[in-house]
């Protein structure tokens, strides 16, 4: 090899060399690859760690580091920018890794540049990246919290809500985590089912009602306590003494409990964040947790909000009901009250008329009508019935005998009688 050749072959060794340095030990995915079956040459941990592959395996293809879908993607992508030498940029590239149990939902953004000789000649590819996974997520989680937000802008039900949350988390957590979500009772001394789709049914039916107290399982102690209560292994902890058998039915491992507060620091619930295996949380888990414990919470405090204002509405349209009933009922006393005044005066109008068209008639000097004790009155008016009976009296027994006796009358010998009707 010439000097002239030479230099820019060293020139690109020294560069590679860089490179190396710069990503040996950064987050940042770093690879050359040599020839169109795309053999590793170098790569940085960061590389094997996100391909499953232990550091240092090199010389061999990628398409035997990465046989799967996701690889075969990857691949065609390389032989792309090696076919035609122009560099590839990738923006939120979809990856699945692994495989069974352990596989996971990756994003990354990377960049494939041709490698080239002194000569130009292609002799490989370089991939430059970096996983967004994490940005990824935390946009979907965005995404999807503006959407329970509105959701509760709207009164949307609480049950709805607080489903949608815990399915929200369920989907976006990066490892298998089953949410759940109890409600306090006003007095705080229970805790209810609000939501657990993952759940299962006969597990959601036994903690519905459980005591909030020291000791009883994670969110029992974590209402108690009104702070977080993180189990990390269900198994071993005395706080699930009661609950363990229970658990091990459901495949429950770990719970980690948040207390739901209301402003006032008043118990609303518990949020909890359950899962198969025992687990540590981690920073980004912990503020998960606070995250949605305070959506719940402001769900929860205003679905309360509207209950009362419902229970309001309700007081005041029953009040306003009952006050109706009472003035209508007011209303008819009154007309009866106007039709007996009214009838009292008819009444007092016809004994006038009487006493004064009999005054000349001769009868009794006494009232009749006063019964055993007798009465002194002087006798004005003559009653009758229809049986042919009558009698004179005052006024007043005259009134209370036609209020009290069925078919009394008052008799008028100038209009004539039976008797003359039947002597016509």
């Amino acid at each position: 090899m010439s000097r002239a050749a030479a230099a820019p072959a060293a020139a690109g060794r020294a560069a590679e060399e860089d490179l190396r340095a710069l990503f040996g030990q950064s987050i940042a995915l770093f690879a050359s690859l040599a020839g169109p079956a795309h053999l590793v040459e170098t790569a940085n941990p960061a590389f094997f760690a996100t391909i499953g592959e232990e550091p240092g395996r090199v010389g061999v293809a990628l398409a035997e580091l990465m046989p799967d879908p996701a690889g075969q993607k990857i691949i065609a992508l390389l032989d792309q920018v090696f076919r035609t030498g122009e560099p590839y940029t990738g923006r939120d590239v979809r990856v699945v890794l692994g495989g069974g149990p352990h596989a996971r939902e990756a994003f990354f953004d990377f960049t494939c540049e041709p490698r080239r000789d002194a000569d130009g000649t292609m002799t490989g590819v370089r991939m430059i990246g970096v996983e967004t996974t994490q940005i990824k997520h935390a946009q979907r989680l965005m995404t999807e919290h503006r959407a329970l937000l509105e959701q509760i802008a709207r009164q949307a039900p609480l049950t709805e809500v607080l489903d949608g949350m815990a399915r929200c988390i369920e989907n976006l957590a990066p490892r298998e985590v089953l949410v759940s979500v109890l409600l306090a009772d006003p007095d705080a001394r229970h805790l209810r089912h609000g939501a657990a789709p993952s759940l299962p049914d006969f597990y959601n039916h036994a903690i519905d009602g459980i005591a909030t107290g020291e000791g009883v399982g994670s969110c029992g102690t974590a209402a108690h306590r009104r702070e977080p209560v993180i189990v990390t292994d269900i198994a071993v902890d005395p706080f699930w003494d009661d609950f363990r058998e229970l658990a091990g039915q459901a495949g429950l491992a770990a719970c980690w409990s948040t207390p739901i507060l209301a402003r006032d620091g008043g118990l609303l619930g518990t949020f909890a964040m359950y899962h198969r295996t025992p687990r540590v949380p981690q920073d980004s888990d912990l503020a998960l947790a606070r995250l949605f414990a305070g959506t719940a919470a402001l769900a929860i405090e205003r679905h309360h909000i509207e209950q009362a204002k419902l229970a309001a509405e309700a007081r005041a349209t029953s009040a306003n009901d009952e006050l109706a009933k009472v003035v209508r009922v007011e209303r008819e006393l009154r007309a009866e009250a106007e039709q007996r005044a009214a009838a009292a005066a008819e009444l007092a109008s016809r004994m006038r008329a009487a006493a004064a068209a009999q005054a000349t008639t001769p009868h009794p000097e006494h009232c009749q009508l006063g019964g055993a004790a007798g009465c002194t009155a002087p006798a004005e008016i003559k009653i009758a019935d229809s049986w042919g009976d009558a009698a004179w009296g005052c006024p007043t027994h005259v009134e209370e005998a036609i209020l009290n006796v069925r078919s009394v009358f008052i008799a008028s010998e100038e209009l004539g009688g039976l008797t003359a009707y039947l002597n016509r």
